[in-house]
């Protein structure tokens, strides 16, 4: 069985597009998505349209969380200009997409084969905030992880793609579609890399195989997406996009 994992969209349609079409030229059984879908870019509705469409089960992210509930951004981060961000892009969706959006599971379980689970989640199995990096020192991780553990367990939320062989099982992170970090920047403005990001598992009588892929978007697209509308990171993306 072959998934491919997408993660962290952040409403970005031009992004989102081309991957699907990239996956579409790889050949998977299933997309899934590890969350954060509908916030900070410029198309919340045309993201969760697409998503839909493709039938793409999702986790819920930290981001998606947000729109639910808006007094748990506090908890998260102080910058303005970020929740004014997750505000623009609530108040573009109806109430039947944000529904939507409550469909979404915290963890997800899929058998790639009999020998191969895939556990899925967006931060850590324990929260959908916590930071699972390269970096993360062994002890920690252990704690961050839990005591149910399984071939691959994979995550997204960090914007950094990731492949990580922890105790037996590999740590895997998509990276972003929609605005993959150039390094780690909790709590900093980031640099945005002008490509999309993901990630295809695969398993077969035991054999794992994981693969991470980048894609390549038209920057002239991407401005002239986000210089279209109004929302509140419209000058920083165009300034990472041009």
């Amino acid at each position: 069985m072959r998934v491919a994992l997408i993660s962290d969209l952040h409403a970005n349609e031009v992004a989102l597009r081309a991957v699907f079409r990239h996956i579409q030229s790889v050949g998977v059984d299933l997309t899934i998505c590890l969350g954060d879908v509908a916030t900070l870019g410029p198309h919340p509705r045309e993201v969760l349209q697409l998503l839909q469409a493709e039938r793409c089960p999702c986790i819920l992210g930290n981001h998606d969380e947000f729109l639910l509930d808006r007094g748990l951004i506090d908890s998260y981060t102080e910058a303005p200009i970020v929740k004014s961000a997750v505000d623009w892009c609530r108040d573009q969706l109806s109430e039947q997409e944000l529904d939507y959006i409550r469909t979404f599971r915290t963890t997800l379980d899929i058998q790639l084969d009999p020998q191969t689970l895939l556990m899925l989640f967006h931060g850590s199995p324990r929260s959908h905030m916590e930071n699972l990096l390269s970096t993360t020192p062994t002890e920690e991780l252990e704690v961050m992880l839990g005591e149910q553990r399984s071939t691959v367990m994979a995550g997204g939320h960090t914007h950094l793609q990731m492949l990580r062989q922890h105790r037996g099982t590999l740590l895997v992170n998509p990276g972003s579609v929609g605005m993959p970090f150039r390094e780690f920047a909790f709590g900093q403005a980031p640099i945005v890399l002008p490509h999309a990001e993901y990630a295809v598992v695969e398993a077969k009588a035991g054999q794992v195989a994981v693969t991470l892929h980048r894609v390549a978007l038209d920057r002239a697209e991407l401005r002239r997406a986000t210089a279209a509308t109004s929302h509140p990171l419209r000058a920083p993306l165009l300034a990472h996009y041009s």
